[in-house]
Order: C-alpha cells, then structure tokens, then sequence
C-alpha cells in the first residue's frame, strides 16, 4: 500500500528513509532491508527529497528521474519509493516529521539514517526535537560509524540509546530511544556511481 498524500488511520510501524537518491542504489535497498528486519517494521517509505538544503543543486537529477530510480529498488509493498515530501510541500526532515504525525496519527515512524548521516544530525534544523519525538536508526557505513558513535548527536543523546528490538516496543517518553542497527557496511554510494558515469561517458568521448 503506497503512502496516502493526506493520511490514513493505519496502525503501523513505518520507517522513513530520507534521502535524494541520486541515484538509488544497492546500498540503500540494503539499509531497508536491514532495517525492517531489526526493528519489525511494517513498511520503509524511500522518501525522494524535492531538494536536500544541505546538498548542491548542481548534479542533482530531476525528481522524477530520482523517484524512478528508487522505485526499481521497492517492491511496492514493504518497500515503497514516495515524492510524499513534495506533496506535502517540505524539505526539513522536522517539518516532514509534524505534516506525517498530523496525517497518519496511528502510525509510528523511525528515521533510518545512515552514520553519516548521523555525524551532519546537528547540522540539521530542530535535530534535538526530531530525535526526542521520533525514534533514530542507524546503519553502519564504510568510514563512518566509528566517527558516528563518538560524534556530538551520539554523545547527546548516549542514554537514550537501545536495542534495535526495544526502539519502538518499549516507551521512552518524553524522548524517543535511538539504535545501531547490526549490518554489514555495504561501499554502495551515488557519488561514486554518478562519477563512473561520468568517467564512462568521457571515454566514449575520447574513444576512436
């Protein structure tokens, strides 16, 4: 079942895995996967950014283009690729999280994050109240979960860590609990896809 624009009244366990999909890759389809299987979640929304405000706008690709992309890697029933955030007209992961929360108000969301993502968390607008009103998962990256765990959003939010098992059957309020999920780092990245791209295309170029 594909993400309503305006919301539904499903009482489910939804991950959201944010992110531009520039493109979408094995490595993505892999932190889903992973995802589901450790907190039990019902579905993981791939949510194609309209326009990630912490990335460039050069080299991004259009969003429908982007949208396909992470469609070819769901499987339109546990995992969906969704433009819900152009729907709902944000691009701040915290004003996507209160339109989702007003929208679907049985739902209980988990942000799926890669470490990386984890170490730029304080860069982003209202980190501290998305990780006290949603619950944080994590996945290993190649270079980054060391960095990740002895970063700044994991020294602040320390105590509130827990199994991937306990983050979403177990209450925490008035904070949500975050984890690392237990997965193999997997070398997948866009920007090295785009940019053996473009090393293929310079070689036609300069072919006979």
């Amino acid at each position: 079942m594909t993400p309503a624009r305006f919301g539904d009244s499903r009482a489910v366990r939804i991950g959201l895995l944010g992110g531009s999909f520039n493109p979408a890759h094995d490595g993505h389809a892999h932190v889903a996967r992973m995802a589901r299987r450790a907190l039990r979640l019902d579905q993981i929304w791939l949510m194609v950014s309209p326009g990630n405000p912490l990335k460039p706008v050069a080299g991004m690709a259009p969003l429908a283009a982007r949208l396909a992309s992470a469609q070819r890697i769901a499987d339109g029933r546990r995992i969906i690729a969704t433009d819900i955030e152009h729907a709902l007209g944000t691009r701040y992961t915290a004003d996507t999280l209160a339109a989702l929360r007003r929208r679907f108000p049985r739902a209980r969301f988990v942000f799926v994050i890669g470490a990386d993502n984890l170490v730029q968390l304080p860069r982003w607008k209202g980190w501290r109240g998305i990780a006290r009103d949603a619950a944080l998962a994590v996945l290993p990256r190649p270079g980054w979960t060391r960095r990740a765990l002895a970063g700044r959003a994991a020294q602040v939010l320390r105590r509130y860590r827990r199994a991937p098992g306990g983050v979403l059957t177990e209450s925490f309020a008035p904070h949500a609990a975050w984890c690392l999920v237990p997965a193999r780092e997997h070398a997948a990245s866009a920007s090295a896809i785009r940019a053996a791209k473009a090393d293929d295309h310079t070689g036609e170029r300069r072919g006979p």
